[in-house]
């Protein structure tokens, strides 16, 4: 594989972490404010979404093999 590949790669891999981050830090903002409203889901949805950003962190802070 060349180099000038890894760096897409590595870029678009550390692009998609911080994507996913984000949408999981609002999707728990947007869960932890309407609890009352989500009531027996709530737990649900704020699983999934540190799920999310769990994902995400790892993905950002990934070392990618050269």
């Amino acid at each position: 594989m060349s180099e000038e590949g890894s760096f897409g790669l590595n870029f678009a891999e550390k692009l998609f972490g911080l994507i996913l981050f984000a949408i999981g830090a609002v999707a728990a903002y947007y869960t932890f404010t309407s609890m009352d409203s989500l009531g027996a889901f709530a737990g649900f949805f704020a699983f999934l979404s540190i799920v999310l950003i769990i994902i995400g962190f790892v993905l950002m802070t990934a070392k990618t093999e050269e």
